[in-house]
């Protein structure tokens, strides 16, 4: 506008209004209003009054056409600079449209005053259109190229190998124009000492295993050996029954059935003084001189950095994580475990204590000693997590987000190499609808490298621990990559309730890998549930997404039929030939299908209206779970051991939940969803399900998986169903009734609608 202003003040040569005069009226009586300007604002005094008022006459009407020049030209020059401003267009338009919405010809257009062009959006693509889409742009040859070209010898988390591999993906990333970034650690690795290796003495015979397990305690314990099976409490208790003291002793475990993890936390609350673990014929079919390698930390992340992110650990005070083990802890192969249950002696073991190792009786034991020596090394590594982001158009702000480790203890071809081209291909994929074919995506999708994951999914936790106030509220779900593949003829998959229905669908549209029918199909239509669906495990990557952060998530594997392990996982033989074996040759076309299986929930979960949460499936599993608590506090009750507790309490928070999420449903089905505000309502009271599950009376220092269902603690609900401890129960169960009634108040959504529900 001041261009504008001293543009007509030049044109006018600095002529302006100075006085109105009023002229006495002539043969008519009226009076004349004149206006007098002058060039220089002064009144001009010279002329006669009928000079002045010919002049202004001539001027009055001078003026009147330059008014009406200058109008039009205003006019003309505001919209030009309104329509120059204009960016957005709609896609494809064929041509502008007019005032009343109807096409003009080009010589309307050239006569008409340009008027402000108002975006169309293009309707969004149809999900069936993006699903065949999606189809077209995988193929098992782009996969077998990717596979090879990400095969290396060598993947140690922080290694030169692990690094040269995390440039490799942010270069991809960058080429993809995914605005790629990385995510620094400076985390505390432990690894075997090259100049003192581990030594186990049995008998007179000293081993050096060169397989371990990161995070044990270090020193020297001698004590009886004795065998326990898997180690689980049911084994524990059954040696205690047949009179083998478990204090101060070595117990001896076969791996399998639940974590490491596990496995030596069971054995210290029995007064266990060391474990040695082995790979038994029965469960790990190959040579009985491989190495066994692994973590023994209760928790995920940095151990010495619990609860916070390992961005800088000189900023922080030293602290420990209560997960890690007290006593050490050492892995040794099934030939050496052959020679020690062959002198080990003592009671006769019990049939299901017996193994696979052939001329071995498997014998419990308690008679000699054993000396174990754990000499391990703390030893600092930086890390890089690899991050590029394909942007929603609606909800940007919203994530899906898709990740795989990177890292392994030797080639890693099942455990990482699967898992990050899986995650290339389908950034590739992806990308290339958006660009090219016209996808618009409502939420954005993430794509994550992890390093460390073999240690506790290191990278991947410390991410979440360094991001929490900003990643629960905003992804929408996490599906982890890792070991996809590890077998033909079968499907299993470990997931929030949440993403059931989800999974449902996608196993409908996944080609079966037998080559008949679907997913769906092959799992067995009526009871698919039961057939896939695996309970979260301490150990899956996707754990601390969905106990720690309350992030629903899901990972899943195409296995061996009878097999839910891949026997190669933990060891250096996890190689190209070994998967390609499990496979029958079809690893590249297995590949694909994981890639189908994992790209169509992503796109899904970024494509609909309304996020793929179903909330209803919460409604039994909380149910169940209270049920039992419900029995047991009536039973303690009965029996005069706790007094003054109703177990209605809990009852009525969960019957309020049940019907919040009823109440949600029903929202749902009344809401216009195109209304994006309305919906964008709804996505969040969904999104905060998972996350109001999550007790917020325990702290992620002590307590990391929070989740009151699927966690793991006192807080639990199936901790509080078996506690023998009175007040503890007390306690814990006024908690966790406020717990779910947080849940049930963060899905009405409304502070005028908490009343009803309580």
């Amino acid at each position: 506008m001041d261009r504008i202003r001293s543009g007509f003040d030049y044109m006018m040569k600095g002529r302006r209004y100075s006085k109105f005069f009023r002229k006495p009226g002539g043969d008519d009586g009226e009076e004349h209003i004149e206006v007098k300007m002058t060039e220089d604002g002064s009144e001009d005094v010279g002329d006669s009054p009928s000079q002045q008022s010919d002049h202004s006459n001539r001027r009055a009407l001078l003026y009147c056409g330059l008014g009406v020049v200058m109008i039009f030209f205003l006019g003309y020059l505001m919209a030009y600079l309104i329509h120059g401003k204009q960016t957005k267009v709609a896609p494809e338009s064929s041509g502008s449209v007019s005032e009343v919405g109807k096409p003009t010809t080009e010589v309307e257009k050239s006569e008409m005053v340009p008027e402000p062009v108002v975006p169309v959006e293009e309707p969004p693509m149809s999900w069936a259109k993006i699903a065949d889409l999606f189809t077209q742009k995988l193929s098992a040859k782009n996969f077998a190229k990717t596979l090879n070209e990400y095969d290396v010898p060598d993947r140690s988390a922080g290694s030169d190998d692990d690094n040269r591999l995390a440039q490799r993906i942010f270069e991809e990333f960058n080429r993809l124009q995914m605005k790629p970034w990385t995510d620094r650690h400076y985390v505390q690795l432990q690894a075997p000492d090259r100049n003192r290796p581990n030594l186990v003495t049995f008998d007179g015979t000293v081993y050096k295993p060169e397989g371990y397990f990161a995070y044990s305690k270090t020193g020297q314990v001698q004590g009886k050996l004795v065998y326990g099976s898997y180690g689980r409490p049911q084994d524990l208790d059954l040696l205690t029954k047949s009179n083998v003291e478990l204090k101060d002793t070595v117990l001896l475990l076969r791996a399998g059935s639940i974590t490491f993890a596990e496995q030596v936390k069971n054995a210290e609350a029995r007064g266990v003084a060391a474990v040695l673990i082995f790979p038994d014929p029965k469960d790990y079919d190959y040579r009985v001189d491989t190495e066994l390698f692994g973590h023994v930390h209760l928790g995920s992340g940095d151990p010495y950095t619990p609860g916070f992110p390992s961005f800088n650990n000189t900023q922080f005070p030293p602290t420990e994580s209560s997960g890690l083990p007290k006593i050490p802890v050492q892995s040794v192969t099934g030939k050496i475990a052959k020679t020690l249950l062959q002198k080990i002696g003592g009671p006769a073991s019990v049939p299901d204590f017996r193994g696979g190792i052939t001329d071995v009786t498997y014998s419990l034991g308690g008679t000699k000693n054993i000396t174990v020596e754990v000499n391990n090394v703390l030893v600092n590594r930086e890390l890089y997590n690899v991050f590029g982001v394909i942007k929603g158009y609606i909800d940007p702000d919203r994530y899906i987000v898709l990740g795989a480790q990177r890292d392994a203890w030797g080639r890693g071809y099942t455990q990482a190499t699967v898992g990050t081209s899986v995650l290339l291909e389908l950034a590739r994929a992806v990308q290339q609808m958006v660009e090219t074919d016209g996808v618009i995506l409502r939420r954005s999708i993430v794509f994550a490298s992890w390093s460390a994951g073999e240690y506790g999914s290191i990278g991947a936790t410390e991410w979440l621990e360094a991001y929490m106030t900003l990643l629960d509220k905003r992804v929408v779900s996490y599906i982890n990559l890792d070991g996809v593949v590890m077998g033909r003829g079968s499907f299993m998959a470990s997931a929030s309730p949440l993403l059931y229905g989800l999974i449902e669908k996608t196993l409908k549209t996944v080609d079966s890998p037998t080559g008949s029918g679907s997913l769906y199909q092959l799992m067995g239509q009526t009871d698919w549930v039961s057939r896939v669906i695996r309970p979260v495990s301490l150990d899956d990557p996707s754990y601390p997404f969905l106990t720690f952060s309350g992030i629903p998530s899901i990972s899943f594997h195409f296995i061996s039929p009878n097999s839910e392990v891949y026997p190669y996982y933990g060891t250096k033989l996890d190689n190209m030939d070994h998967l390609n074996f499990q496979t029958n040759q079809r690893t590249s076309d297995l590949t694909v299908l994981a890639a189908q299986f994992a790209g169509r929930m992503a796109l899904r979960l970024a494509h609909d209206h309304l996020v793929n949460l179903d909330v209803n499936q919460y409604s039994d599993i909380l149910t169940q779970a209270v049920r039992k608590v419900y029995v047991r506090i009536r039973k303690l009750t009965q029996s005069g051991q706790l007094k003054n507790v109703s177990p209605a309490w809990l009852a009525t928070a969960a019957a309020s939940f049940s019907q919040a999420t009823r109440g949600l449903i029903l929202d749902t089905q009344n809401t216009d969803l195109n209304d994006a505000e309305a919906c964008r309502i709804l996505n969040d009271r969904i999104m905060r399900v998972e996350h109001g599950l999550l007790s917020p009376y325990v702290s992620p220092l002590t307590t990391p998986f929070r989740h009151i269902l699927l966690g793991r603690g006192s807080h639990t609900l199936s901790s509080i169903a078996e506690t023998t401890d009175m007040d503890e129960l007390r306690v814990q169960l006024a908690l966790a009734t406020w717990t779910v009634q947080g849940c049930t108040n963060g899905m009405l959504g409304n502070v005028w609608d908490l009343q009803t529900a309580a």
